[in-house]
């Protein structure tokens, strides 16, 4: 497996650019819904927008917390491919790190993002789509039957790097392995409460 990280090195701060617009707290401020990080657990992703009880708001912000994630490889890979810099493969998977990480960790809210499960998804559907399409497909039936948010999103990102060993290739599978790692870290205060007992579901405040 032959990946020229030196080579690649400026698409992982365009995927980190993108990757650090946090829709969540724009669209709260925009539609006066106050400010994300004072509500619920203070995460600026979909679901804490949710206990604002704006259910399209959240939604909004679930479908933008996912396409920053996948256009940030697509981005990378159209200048990859049209000017010639590098493999596009290569760049599309820098460019998805460092989406990840920018949702993860903004400089933009002193390094304090969300927990990146959209944004996740976003990426594994831009990199390899039948990936994308088995993630969202774990993430949306585990929450449907437990209503778990952390937990669903958990056996999603389980599921990824794994798939992708099979459907990807191990350079699609090794980025994913990283994002599922980050995202464990990202849960480990929602991963205690599921071991307690007292991990709210979705629809409660």
């Amino acid at each position: 497996m032959n990946f020229n990280i030196a080579a690649h090195w400026p698409f992982l701060l365009i995927g980190y650019a993108i990757g650090s617009i946090a829709f969540g707290i724009v669209l709260t401020r925009l539609t006066g819904a106050g400010d994300l990080r004072a509500i619920g657990s203070g995460n600026i992703g979909a679901t804490n927008v949710l206990r604002t009880g704006r259910k399209g708001l959240a939604a909004a912000t679930l479908l933008l917390d996912l396409l920053k994630g996948a256009v940030a490889v697509w981005i990378v890979q159209f200048i990859a491919d049209n000017y010639d810099i590098g493999n596009a493969l290569d760049a599309g998977l820098m460019a998805a790190l460092g989406a990840f990480l920018g949702h993860l960790y903004p400089i933009w809210l002193k390094f304090k993002g969300g927990k990146g499960v959209a944004t996740y998804a976003g990426i594994a559907l831009a990199l390899c789509w039948p990936v994308g399409l088995l993630f969202a497909g774990c993430w949306i039936g585990t929450l449907a039957l437990v209503r778990l948010s952390s937990l669903a999103g958990l056996l999603a990102s389980l599921s990824a790097p794994i798939a992708a060993l099979y459907l990807g290739g191990p350079k699609i599978a090794l980025i994913l392995a990283l994002c599922t790692i980050l995202t464990f870290w990202r849960h480990r205060e929602n991963i205690a409460r599921l071991f307690s007992g007292n991990e709210p579901k979705v629809g409660k405040r």
